[in-house]
């Protein structure tokens, strides 16, 4: 049997833990074996964490005696193994952290991602890299000739054209059909470095049809990436790629690459230039969960819709000859970018979807 499909509890259950939210997404243990890996969402009450044991607790704020912890303290919430954990999502003001605990979340290779009062991120706290091959695979992002930049930007942005066209195959009006040969032309006429702007042009096809039978969102639909005051579900499509682009950001800095030294994004105050670049053709995944939450009239971001957004880290996708859940094979399409950096390989292979969501 294929190993990537050997799962512990493969229909990922949602979980409600006290008053947080944890989404359990697969990783890897050894060769061969997936157990779980939780993305925890904090956002509805004041809370502490903590850790005993190498077990993170969650404390409910209003009772906790910051100055002592009892044996089994009367507010905990919930616990759960820090090596079990790959992202934690906070969404409440009022939460607070022992500085064990962020010692033992950088230990566990776990991300933490903090959201300000609009309940989009505004800062991610990743561990530092223990990567073998850190100084080595340093030197090559770092001197990247420019033709495999423009090569693997080149690679990347056909990936994300063909990824939208696939988004709007279940779409069944006649002008979603002919936005997705438009598209599927487009991804062929992508050059090195992607000279005539295909990414854009591929933008303004898509986003002109992708919800354009959703009730309750204003036609045409303009996507204005950042901007709090923009209509929806541009909130939605927000907070879903800031979910990929931690998990992106912690395989980067796993792999012992710089995640600000980017392949096209280029910003002094992005420290995050790299996953930015690599988590574009993913970005189609988050848009089909944000269709799907539109055409039932779901565009808050309310605790349920946050939680179906979170998902999208557990969602199966297609790598290559295998499949597997969206966070773990991150990891490896990450790994496909250090070998092309590296010389060992000259193509980019990036995960697919396999499901309907959204439709």
């Amino acid at each position: 049997m294929d190993p990537i499909r050997i799962w512990f509890a493969y229909e990922f259950a949602i979980l409600l833990v006290g008053k947080v939210l944890c989404i359990e997404i697969a990783r890897r243990l050894g060769s061969n074996l997936w157990v779980i890996k939780r993305t925890i969402e904090i956002s509805r009450e004041p809370t502490h964490l903590a850790v005993r044991d190498n077990q993170l607790l969650i404390l409910r704020k209003s009772e906790q005696d910051s100055r002592r912890l009892p044996a089994r303290p009367p507010n905990l919430s919930g616990t759960i193994p820090c090596e079990d954990i790959g992202v934690v999502m906070v969404d409440h003001r009022q939460t607070t952290y022992s500085h064990h605990t962020l010692i033992k979340l950088a230990e566990h290779e776990a991300a933490l991602v903090i959201c300000g009062q609009d309940h989009h991120p505004v800062g991610m706290y990743l561990p530092l890299s223990k990567n073998t091959h850190l100084l080595s695979r340093l030197d090559a992002q770092l001197n990247a000739s420019k033709p495999t930049k423009k090569r693997l930007w080149q690679q990347i942005v056909t990936a994300k054209v063909r990824a939208q066209a696939d988004a709007l195959f279940p779409l069944r009006s006649e002008s979603a059909q002919n936005a997705k040969i438009k598209l599927e032309a487009l991804s062929r006429r992508v050059r090195s470095g992607d000279p005539e702007n295909i990414e854009s042009q591929a933008a303004a096809v898509y986003w002109k049809v992708f919800f354009h039978d959703c009730p309750d969102i204003t036609k045409p639909f303009r996507r204005k990436p950042g901007d709090r005051t923009a209509s929806p579900p541009n909130n939605l499509l927000d907070y879903g790629y800031s979910a990929i682009r931690a998990a992106v950001a912690r395989s980067i800095v796993s792999s012992g690459l710089l995640p600000a030294v980017g392949v096209k994004h280029i910003g002094r105050s992005n420290p995050f230039c790299l996953a930015d670049d690599l988590m574009e053709p993913l970005r189609p995944l988050v848009d089909r969960r944000a269709r799907w939450l539109a055409m039932r009239g779901e565009l808050e971001l309310s605790q349920a819709n946050k939680a179906e957004l979170l998902e999208v880290l557990t969602e199966e996708v297609a790598f290559e000859d295998q499949t597997g859940p969206l966070f773990v094979v991150i990891a490896r399409y990450v790994s496909g970018f250090v070998h092309v950096l590296t010389g060992e390989s000259k193509d980019l292979s990036y995960p697919q979807s396999v499901g309907e969501t959204g439709t």
